[in-house]
């Protein structure tokens, strides 16, 4: 494309595009090497270590990919030339060293096969796709849909290299699922734990709301405490599960999208229209008074057709409207049958989650409805401390 525009235009083409896909990595903790003229270069991991690093970097794919395709949509709108890019990910072990380059700038640069092989697989990806190697496949299967390209002949490489294409987000959120689906070892005790969360569960049926919280540090059992609690009596009830994941404060409402996506039953590949439809015709079943809810899950789902009628809404008054058209939404549906609410990990909730929490348990009182909550407590924190949300008479 480039070859067609003096260097003044392409510049005004690209330099949008490669803001987009920083902003992606900063979301999602990446680090940004550098820019490449007309790409970047982003490590995860480090300087800055998540435990989850080969999961945001996926992340980080799908997001720049999302922004490029609305961005090339504004330029060709705009008499341009449609933007595409390729986007390759490796994961393995690399050198990483600091070079000062003076003036009193340092720059962090990884070195090693492994970054280079990062490099082949940009070049290997289709056109507006992903391509990952084996090593970063095995980490992320599951949580992503992978689709095999088969062996790859790639420079630098004596073999050839099995390359996956990422397509999208897949069934699984946690490590416990993942486990889970390999075959979990056998649960004993916790026997006073099930025995208080089933008589919770008897008085929410009953139509006296609960909320248990399970609070202990990382790595306790409590997301299998629940696993094995859900397992044995959600039999008559509505399950409703939503994962907060490490980097999920940087994206407003993330469990809560969680929760809604597993209530209307919107998939993954899913296209908007779809996904209007099935809001629309959960809404009219469940009772034609929400109609009023609409515009709020719409915006909140992404799905608005056209103009999006609360574009010029006060944002604190949209804010707390969302909240109530989801709350109302839950108390309805209680009405119908028990509802089991399960929110995990609520240490890395962002603020409108937690909000959403708090406005939920102050509204359960009389409904059938049974909130558990999993917060995880830092070593140095007393086990007695409650969590703001369940601060509940």
């Amino acid at each position: 494309m480039m070859e067609d525009l003096d260097p003044e235009q392409a510049r005004a083409v690209i330099d949008p595009a490669l803001k987009l896909m920083m902003d992606a990595a900063h979301r999602y903790d990446g680090y940004v090497v550098q820019s490449t003229g007309d790409g970047i270069f982003a490590l995860f991991g480090a300087p800055v270590a998540h435990e989850d690093h080969p999961q945001r970097s996926l992340y980080t794919a799908l997001r720049m990919q999302e922004e490029l395709r609305r961005y090339s949509a504004k330029v060709v709108a705009d008499g341009g030339t449609p933007i595409q890019g390729r986007i390759g990910i490796n994961t393995g072990e690399v050198m990483v060293r600091s070079i000062h380059t003076g003036a009193g700038h340092v720059e962090y640069t990884p070195i090693g096969h492994m970054t280079n092989l990062a490099s082949r697989m940009q070049t290997a990806a289709p056109v507006g796709s992903i391509a990952v190697t084996e090593a970063t496949r095995k980490l992320c299967e599951g949580y992503f849909i992978l689709e095999p390209l088969g062996l790859t002949r790639v420079k630098g490489v004596t073999e050839p290299v099995n390359v996956y294409e990422v397509t999208g987000l897949g069934p699984l959120r946690t490590r416990l699922q993942r486990s889970a689906g390999r075959g979990l070892t056998k649960f004993v005790g916790r026997g006073r734990e099930m025995e208080a969360m089933r008589n919770a569960a008897e008085l929410a049926c009953a139509g006296r709301g609960q909320i248990v919280a399970a609070m202990a540090e990382a790595g306790a059992g409590k997301s299998r405490l629940f696993f094995e609690f859900k397992a044995k009596n959600q039999s008559g009830w509505m399950v409703l599960e939503a994962f907060s994941v490490s980097h999920g404060k940087a994206s407003a409402y993330f469990p809560a999208l969680d929760l809604l996506h597993g209530y209307f039953r919107i998939a993954a590949e899913d296209d908007a229209r779809t996904r209007r439809e099935k809001v629309n015709g959960r809404i009219v079943t469940l009772d034609p008074a929400l109609e009023d809810t609409r515009p709020y899950l719409f915006g909140l789902l992404g799905i608005v057709e056209g103009d999006d009628p609360l574009s010029q809404m006060d944002g604190q008054v949209k804010r707390r409207r969302t909240l109530d058209a989801i709350k109302h939404i839950l108390l309805r549906e209680s009405i119908n049958q028990p509802l089991m609410v399960i929110f995990e990990d609520l240490h890395w909730i962002d603020d409108e989650t937690q909000a959403f929490l708090n406005l939920l348990a102050e509204s359960i009182a009389n409904a059938k409805i049974l909130l558990l909550a999993a917060p995880t407590l830092p070593a140095e924190m007393p086990s007695r401390h409650i969590p703001e949300f369940a601060r509940c008479e």
